[in-house]
């Protein structure tokens, strides 16, 4: 059985309900099919600054999450030894708050919307093949898990890959290697609790004590995130004795520990010790790769849904006209497309690598917040790097990573050696940063860039 389609997308969460919603609504049949059966959960840090959370009021989706019940976040807060900050932040399309939702009702909420704008959703159906013709991919064969066994094929003008990091679409048009990779520093271990302080109901919070990064989110449920970030060398510790370990990382934290106290660990703790952050090409004869198939960044700072969802939808604005042109047409879409993405995404990228090294650049790290978040000012300009608003370029300025430096000596006493050992490396990789933009936005065609 062969069915036909205007656009394939594999994969409905982030990317791939923006893609499918956008695309729908411009009059084109979508089918979406996602081996999940929603509402189902994935791995994530799930906090959404204000561009986030604007993201998600472009694809019509904010109404129906704002049901879900997580708090507006309006404040954040910075803590570590001998320093605290609060701030709000800068309003980005008039919003002015963060969300923290958990994945499973935020999924589910996308997948309703993309529905509403009139694409078919089949959940439980997998991509297992490409149809190919002529050196292009025509579209996919599918199976379904009520049917195991039989397969069935949709032909299509466009097939999106927006299946994750482990994307199957990626590997199977060989887009799999990446042309840019960094390994994580930091390990990620999460888990939700009951948490009775409404004081804190409207601010996400961090704290940086030493090596250890540990952060409480409020969210859906009146529940908290807790999500601890340890120095990936340390994943060995969490192994074959999780609970305790997580219980201890958090009580390395000063500042989470006060926060956490009458709070309650509910649910199991989620964990993921290896995710490097990385650029896949993202587009080529008849295929395209949305969200963290094509790109993916370290969860430290919270970027990954804000990005899937807002490519998602540019991809869907930039082949809405050309979907039935010409095929070279629509193929010069989508590598403007990539290379859009790409360009907005490189410096943020690169920025996101150097905050998640766990070792030790920590205390340089601490003490340059310390100076970014003294001014008056300071927090909400932090946050606007957070909402992709600043350049994070200069955050990372050379006088306050000097004068970082200098404190971090002052204060590290034992740390010296790996302090300066961190810099040195941190010098030498900032020095890399203009070289390997350029490269990553060269491996384009010269088909300029489209700024949606």
């Amino acid at each position: 059985m062969t069915e036909h389609a205007d656009v394939v997308i594999a994969g409905a969460r982030c990317a791939g309900s923006a893609a499918a919603a956008t695309l729908a609504r411009a009059g084109h049949r979508v089918i979406v099919v996602d081996p999940a059966r929603f509402p189902s959960t994935t791995v994530s840090t799930h906090l959404l600054f204000p561009a986030g959370v604007a993201e998600l009021a472009r694809i019509g989706a904010l109404d129906r999450i704002d049901k879900i019940g997580a708090p507006r976040l309006p404040r954040a807060f910075i803590g570590g030894p001998g320093h605290a900050a609060s701030g709000t932040y800068s309003p980005v399309d008039g919003i002015d708050y963060g969300l923290c939702v958990r994945r499973a009702p935020l999924d589910a909420a996308l997948v309703e919307t993309a529905r509403e704008a009139g694409a078919e959703v089949r959940e439980g159906h997998r991509v297992t093949g490409l149809i190919w013709e002529d050196d292009r991919v025509a579209g996919v064969r599918v199976g379904s898990r009520e049917t195991p066994g039989q397969e069935y094929d949709i032909r299509a003008r466009l097939v999106i890959g927006a299946d994750g990091r482990r994307s199957t679409i990626a590997r199977l048009v060989g887009a799999e290697h990446p042309r840019l990779t960094h390994p994580n520093g930091r390990a990620c271990y999460y888990a939700y609790y009951d948490d009775p302080h409404h004081e804190w109901r409207n601010t996400a919070a961090m704290w940086l004590t030493g090596r250890e990064l540990g952060n409480a989110f409020p969210c859906d449920d009146d529940l908290t995130l807790v999500l601890l970030m340890p120095p990936a060398a340390r994943a060995a510790d969490f192994r074959g004795n999780l609970e305790a370990e997580f219980d201890r990382t958090v009580r390395l934290v000063p500042g989470l520990a006060e926060r956490l106290t009458g709070c309650a660990r509910t649910g199991k703790i989620v964990s993921s010790a290896e995710h490097p952050s990385f650029f896949r090409r993202s587009s080529g004869p008849g295929w395209a790769l949305a969200g963290d198939a094509g790109h993916f960044k370290d969860p430290v700072t919270a970027q990954g849904i804000r990005d899937a969802v807002r490519f998602g939808r540019l991809l869907g604005e930039r082949v809405r006209d050309v979907l039935t042109g010409p095929p070279d047409v629509l193929d010069r879409a989508t590598r403007s497309w990539e290379r859009t993405r790409d360009a907005q995404c490189v410096h943020t990228y690169q920025w996101t690598n150097l905050l998640g090294r766990g070792d030790g650049l920590a205390p340089v790290q601490f003490e340059l917040l310390r100076l970014l978040t003294a001014p008056t000012d300071g927090v909400r300009r932090v946050l606007e790097v957070y909402s992709r608003i600043r350049d994070p370029r200069e955050t990372l300025a050379l006088s306050g990573l000097v004068k970082a430096t200098a404190l971090a000596l002052r204060h590290g006493r034992g740390e010296r050696a790996a302090i300066v050992g961190g810099v040195r490396e941190t010098l030498m990789e900032l020095a890399g940063h203009r070289s390997e933009a350029r490269r990553l936005l060269a491996d384009h065609a010269p088909t300029g860039t489209w700024s949606g």
